[in-house]
């Protein structure tokens, strides 16, 4: 039996947290938090405004205020809270600080510059910056990889490379940049504005080459990039002396595929970066700038600014779907009842927004049917399966709806998220089978991430909502995820998490499917898992884990606690049947102690991820239902 006081602590504790939860869900019925990424967003933000001649002088003042506040002590600014400069971003608040007027002379500006420098300067920066500094002139268009437009002309049978054999988020960011590659469009600045600072040696004499990687032959990906790195060289000849005769129609063929993605609500893929270089692709191929299309790329970016205080920043996209489907599992699992009208409101919300259109990934699945739910309000040609997953958990937790009408959207859910299931029986997020790692290799793929194959967090969903729907692991396609989970846990019992920092994520999102499928917690691979968790608790009772554990596995689970990666970790604790015990009630004390007058937590450290080692999340709502879940369902089981 637990004591009185710890019993009247976690009712308490639950309670407010759901009243918390529910005041902040929306009038139509769903929940939505702020998404916030690194600052090189708002950055680009700012420069975009230029380029487009749409300076806000009062949004940008308050820009830079928010950027200045992310500025690190030692002059750079990072990828993640805590985290260690990072050069790409550094130089892109830079410029943007000074476009925005900041003179150069500022001490922000002046620690900046300096720590830039020490990085090595624009050269040593990542594709994407160099492609934005070339478009005001500061780089030559000769040191950023090439991408040739025929690329839109080499069909979905091409193994060697096309579109659909990349990640969604690719492939929205690559097709209008190959338009703007392909003109090579400059905004010249003044003297008195470019970046000439920023280079540790004078800009004529920096070599611009990808350098070689030495002994190519060694492994396989060393053979790869050398022999992309080879391939852009020869590019570069082609592109210049070739006649190209192909090149009329592929313009066409981008722009044709340009004009159809962001024709729909919700902008071309959803996210900024893709939408920023549609409206840029779109002014190079001669549409004006009151023209629908622009327009309603610049609306939906305008959509994505925060405000607080007078500060203001961008994010990358919303996260409504997703949001809304977390909370609704948190509130159920606490004690709501599953007829509560807040739930209802959210399980018609989201009925309303699956997505009954084929899109993209109808390429590789042709015979599927559509059925998926996407992770912004709208965006129909990329739904995708943990959105999709979450979603269904929730829905069949909620009761007093149309019974047809949830069974109908359930079976088209569960359809296309059984269709795609990958070849190795894993699950993806957004395509089935885009795995073609060696493609990572090519210059462009700087940040290692054009890719989209399965994953242990996305297949540990797809098994939960299987055993949720009531299936076991006799069922074909559990059989096969399991497989996939059993190949790729770590030696050490952890599975590594895609989508959420990082083993500690994807650990619980794996535990959880192995419950739910009927998984016998007892095995020594669950049992392993466990373990590892229980080694990683923290003094203070919780769980954290660096964004840096993707640079370094040896860093797996180490981090300061915060309050959603201890939710995760006792959940998964929770799942394989570790339920008492000193690392539980520790953790239970923990979010008590960390728990706010208003019934909410505060993560102070980053907690998702957009691409690992190049791009970070933190979900501002993480902290506000993970801990209201865990409290449920610890006390459930101490009942």
């Amino acid at each position: 039996m637990l004591p009185f006081a710890v019993v009247t602590g976690v009712d308490s504790a639950i309670s407010r947290a759901q009243e918390r939860l529910l005041h902040l869900q929306a009038p139509a019925g769903y929940w939505v938090g702020d998404l916030e990424p690194p600052p090189e967003i708002t950055a680009e933000y700012l420069l975009l405004c230029h380029l487009l001649d749409r300076v806000d002088r009062d949004r940008e003042r308050r820009a830079v205020r928010y950027l200045r506040r992310r500025q690190r002590p030692d002059g750079g600014w990072n990828l993640f809270e805590a985290g260690p400069p990072n050069l790409s971003i550094s130089i892109k608040v830079y410029f943007a600080m000074k476009m925005a007027g900041v003179p150069t002379d500022d001490p922000a500006m002046a620690s900046a510059r300096e720590r830039i420098r020490a990085m090595g300067g624009p050269v040593k920066a990542n594709v994407f910056t160099k492609i934005l500094l070339s478009l005001f002139g500061e780089y030559d268009w000769n040191g950023v990889p090439t991408m040739p437009v025929e690329i839109m002309l080499l069909p979905p049978p091409f193994i060697l490379f096309n579109i659909y054999e990349i990640s969604y988020w690719s492939r929205t960011v690559l097709v209008p940049l190959l338009i703007i590659m392909d003109r090579k469009p400059v905004t010249w600045l003044p003297l008195e504005q470019s970046l000439d600072e920023l280079w540790p040696v004078p800009r004529a004499q920096a070599s611009l080459r990808f350098p070689r990687v030495p002994e190519p032959f060694t492994w396989r990906g060393l053979f790869w990039k050398n022999f992309f790195i080879a391939m852009d060289d020869s590019l570069k000849i082609w592109e210049r002396f070739s006649p190209r005769p192909g090149r009329k129609a592929a313009i066409e063929a981008a722009r044709r595929w340009l004009e159809e993605h962001v024709s729909v609500p919700g902008g071309l893929g959803g996210i900024y970066p893709a939408m920023a270089n549609s409206i840029l692709a779109l002014r190079v191929l001669g549409y004006p700038d009151d023209h629908p299309l622009v327009l309603g790329q610049l609306k939906e970016i305008e959509a994505l600014a925060v405000e607080h205080d007078d500060e203001l920043w961008y994010q990358p996209c919303p996260s409504p779907i997703w949001d809304t489907g977390l909370a609704m599992n948190a509130l159920v699992e606490s004690g709501v009842p599953s007829d509560h009208e807040a739930l209802r409101r959210a399980a018609e919300w989201l009925l309303d927004k699956q997505v009954l259109v084929p899109g993209d990934w109808k390429v590789k699945r042709p015979h599927v049917q559509p059925g998926g739910w996407a992770f912004q309000f709208d965006n129909p040609f990329y739904p995708d399966l943990d959105d999709t997953g979450m979603t269904l958990i929730a829905l069949e937790k909620v009761s007093g709806l149309d019974p047809d009408r949830v069974r109908l959207g359930k079976e088209r859910g569960l359809g296309w998220l059984l269709g795609m299931q990958g070849q190795d029986g894993g699950w993806a997020s957004f395509d089935a089978d885009n795995n073609r790692l060696y493609l990572n290799h090519i210059p462009f793929a700087d940040h290692g991430a054009l890719l989209d194959p399965s994953t242990e967090d996305l297949t540990g969903r797809g098994l939960e909502l299987l055993g949720t729907l009531g299936y076991r692991a006799d069922f074909r396609p559990a059989e096969r995820a399991l497989d996939f989970i059993r190949h790729t846990q770590r030696h050490d019992g952890p599975w590594y998490g895609r989508w959420g920092v990082n083993y500690i994520y994807g650990t619980w999102s794996v535990l959880r499917g192995l419950h739910a499928i009927g998984v016998d917690s007892r095995q020594e691979y669950v049992q392993r898992a466990v373990r590892w968790l229980c080694t990683r608790q923290n003094e203070d009772g919780g769980w954290g884990e660096t964004c840096e554990s993707y640079d370094d596995p040896g860093r797996a689970g180490d981090g300061a606690s915060i309050p959603s990666q201890t939710a995760w970790a006792l959940l998964g604790l929770f799942a394989a049947g570790h339920t008492t015990g000193r690392e539980v009630e520790r953790g239970i004390a923990y979010l008590l102690s960390t728990q706010h007058a208003d019934g909410g937590w505060d993560d102070p450290l980053w907690n998702g991820t957009g691409f690992p080692r190049v791009f970070f999340l933190k979900y501002h709502l993480y902290a506000k239902y993970f801990p209201l879940w865990a409290l449920g369902v610890y006390r459930r089981t101490r009942t």
